[in-house]
């Protein structure tokens, strides 16, 4: 008898021709429960809209409007499943004014909490294009999230509008399959944090208080220097299973984290080189354009696909903020990093803490 040495679920070239016990789903504003036989129902209201002459199946309802303050709920499912895609695409002005979670298996709490545009690693309210295998950013802003979501009783995902003023033309596809979820698939977690500023002679956490089995997999930053200089001597750490004040792994430098080297700069004094691939990169350099945009902002992410970062009952994720002050001696920085961690893990999820008001979460 042959025995896959693969979970059926764990997509690849190689693994794509195997079949698997399962069913296709999509989830859009055509098919809002993504049912079967249930896409492109919508009837054109009389003498109006683009598809009014074309009657019902043409194209009817492929956006929807957010209502000011409102929390629209863009799935609700009930499995076992894993969701395998999901696309969006809104207004830049909506990115860090809209709120992504999702709910696994009933919980009351959310697995994952983050403005919209910084989960897709676009945190500072402007396009910008990313090439990555998890999550890919298209032109003209179509946000794309491969990591894979597996769930066992129910999943539900919302997204609520914090600006005062409806969000229109909001688009969005959930793509899923219903199967049977291996028992060692852990469930996607994902939780943003900000320092601005960042307080003298202390670190920015990217992640504490999680409790139970599982994986890191992930992490976005949108990073504004306060400083002139560079700004990324600071080293990660990760503290594992009751680390309490020295870490079990710790990085080397920002830049060596992201996987670069030497500042990002190539070649020497051109200044800073952009780029985006499968696990990591700098795809996003804002820079000061002499009127209102003042300092230096960066948009950095890195996978731990290869290499995740595996505990058994908890974990915490830190990133030191040194730049360079006089006499070669480093200088903590007082800057505003925003985060995003990735991971997976084993149910229930620790409450997150509570996110920020409105005022907090604008980028400025």
């Amino acid at each position: 008898m042959i025995r896959r040495m693969y979970h059926p679920l764990s997509f690849g070239l190689s693994n794509v021709p195997f079949l698997v016990d399962g069913v296709t789903r999509s989830i859009s504003p055509e098919n809002p429960r993504g049912e079967k036989g249930a896409g492109a129902r919508e009837i054109p209201p009389p003498g109006r809209g683009p598809a009014a002459h074309l009657g019902k199946g043409w194209k009817v309802r492929p956006c929807v409007t957010m209502p000011a303050g409102s929390t629209l709920t863009l799935a609700e499912i009930d499995g076992p499943g894993v969701i395998q895609h999901i696309w969006i695409t809104v207004d830049p002005r909506a990115y860090r004014d809209s709120i992504l979670r999702m709910y696994w298996d009933g919980e009351a709490s959310p697995s994952v909490e983050t403005p919209l545009g910084d989960f897709f690693c676009n945190g500072w309210g402007e396009r910008c294009n990313i090439n990555s295998l998890p999550i890919v950013v298209n032109p003209a802003g179509g946000f794309n999230s491969y990591w894979q979501m597996p769930f066992r009783k129910s999943a539900r995902i919302t997204l609520q509008n914090l600006l005062p003023k409806e969000a229109r033309s909001f688009y969005y596809q959930i793509d899923y399959t219903l199967t049977r979820i291996p028992e060692d698939m852990a469930y996607f977690h994902a939780q943003w944090r900000r320092s601005n500023p960042l307080p003298y002679q202390q670190v920015h956490t990217l992640l504490d208080g999680v409790r139970g089995q599982g994986h890191y997999v992930g992490t976005y930053l949108a990073w504004g220097v306060n400083n002139n200089g560079w700004w990324g001597e600071g080293e990660i750490k990760f503290y594992l299973d009751g680390d309490k004040e020295f870490p079990t792994i710790c990085g080397t430098g920002t830049e060596d984290y992201f996987c670069g080297s030497y500042d990002f700069e190539y070649p020497r004094g051109a200044g800073y080189c952009e780029f985006s691939g499968p696990y990591a990169g700098l795809p996003q350099v804002i820079r000061p354009n002499q009127l209102y945009d003042s300092q230096m902002r960066f948009g950095l992410y890195r996978w731990h696909i290869m290499d995740p970062v595996r505990f058994q009952k908890d974990l915490r994720v830190t990133m030191q903020a040194l730049g360079w002050r006089s006499g070669g001696r480093y200088l903590p920085n007082q800057d505003d990093i925003a985060s995003v961690a990735f991971w997976y893990q084993t149910l229930p999820t620790a409450p997150f803490p509570q996110l920020p008001d409105k005022d907090y979460l604008e980028v400025i």
